[in-house]
């Protein structure tokens, strides 16, 4: 039996770090293409709401797992598991080096660390019923049913509240029962990308939003999807929606969008920091940082 193992790179970091441009540079170098780990720019016409790579930088690198499904078929975890892993592997067989970047960190390790994730579809007029009731109520019922699943999930994460009642409800069993861990043979490199000025990155990067077209993309997904369309809750795209209906000025949207994001990156560096822990780069050269760790890595 080979005790061959792939190697794997993989860049995470918050949002508007400046994964994407770094991540071009790195793969220029090596000569290799991106995979990109993202729960919203899988899907099609939501290019200036996710920060998806532009048709240029798309040009220069190719970018894998991206625009592959319209905004109203939602993509779980388990599914987008699958297709990555079928892609990846594609790549090790082709003797290329396959390069994961994102900033989902529940997506990344699904197939970094091979989480097992229970199949279920989402369950519309559970989801309806329990969003009626409110977080509070909700985490009350998921301390009963699944209390180990409380100390994982943070009291205010409703998404993730919701879903582990959710699959409570359809299977009977606690997802903290569900979840096990199979890695894949992969050797894998993880670098970290960091900002210490990340706010200031994250409020300019909401500012060019909004004068690039987040509202017309906005109207454009609605007229074509609906205004129910789920994945307009994301940050960004609700505060659009409350332009575009008239209740907050572009000003005010740009505020809740930088300050909520701002709170997001704040949890995702603490998921990177307790789950992934990788090598983080340094900030004065980047670029020179990552090849340095990429070839001591490669050997």
């Amino acid at each position: 039996m080979s005790s061959y193992q792939p190697h794997v790179i993989v860049l995470i970091g918050p949002t508007a770090s400046g994964k994407t441009e770094l991540a071009i540079q790195i793969a220029e170098y090596f000569k290799t293409r991106i995979h990109n780990i993202d729960s919203r720019q899988i899907y099609k016409s939501m290019d200036i709401g996710t920060a998806k790579p532009s048709e240029n930088q798309q040009k220069k690198i190719k970018h894998y797992l991206i625009d592959i499904e319209e905004p109203i078929n939602p993509i779980n975890v388990k599914k987008f598991q699958e297709i990555a892993q079928k892609s990846i592997n594609r790549e090790i067989k082709q003797k290329n080096l396959p390069f994961l970047v994102g900033g989902s960190g529940l997506y990344m390790n699904s197939i970094t660390k091979g989480f097992f994730v229970p199949n279920v579809p989402p369950q519309n007029h559970l989801r309806s019923q329990l969003e009626e009731l409110g977080q509070k109520k909700c985490w009350e019922i998921l301390k009963n049913c699944d209390p180990i699943s409380t100390k994982k999930i943070n009291f205010a994460d409703h998404i993730r509240t919701i879903r582990a009642l959710e699959v409570f409800y359809v299977t009977g069993k606690p997802l903290s029962k569900q979840k096990v861990q199979k890695p894949p043979n992969w050797k894998i490199l993880e670098l970290g990308l960091d900002r210490e000025n990340l706010k200031e990155r994250i409020l300019e990067r909401t500012k060019n939003m909004f004068s690039s077209g987040i509202l017309e993309e906005t109207k454009y997904l609605i007229d074509r999807y609906g205004a129910d369309l789920s994945i307009l809750e994301t940050i960004g795209y609700r505060e659009a929606k409350e332009v575009l209906n008239n209740r907050i000025t572009i000003n005010k949207a740009i505020e809740l969008t930088t300050t909520k994001t701002i709170q997001f990156a704040k949890r995702q560096k603490t998921w990177f920091r307790n789950k992934n822990n990788p090598h983080w780069l340094n900030n004065k050269n980047l670029l020179k940082d990552a090849i340095i760790k990429i070839e001591s890595f490669l050997g």
